[in-house]
């Protein structure tokens, strides 16, 4: 019973301070910021790009931000050996 009090301690920590974290991904001007919940923070767009191309690269950053969250809580889940991971 202690062990899994001790792994939820554990995953809240990791929750805690991937909250701190952000990822932003840039592409022709066009930028998407997430913040560690992998909520959009900020989206800069790029007026002289056609309406379809800020859509596709949006899109695009989007996708690619989110990958590189997911990298930084692999990486955070990694120091936790006791999640059984």
């Amino acid at each position: 019973m202690f062990d899994k009090l001790k792994q939820l301690s554990q995953i809240r920590e990791i929750q805690k301070s991937l909250e701190k974290e952000t990822a932003e991904a840039e592409k022709d001007g066009i930028k998407v910021v997430l913040n560690g919940k992998m909520e959009i923070e900020k989206v800069v767009l790029n007026t002289s790009l056609p309406i379809e191309k800020q859509e596709f690269l949006i899109k695009d950053c989007h996708n690619e931000a989110i990958k590189e969250i997911q990298i930084i809580l692999a990486k955070k889940m990694q120091n936790f050996p006791g999640l059984g991971i």
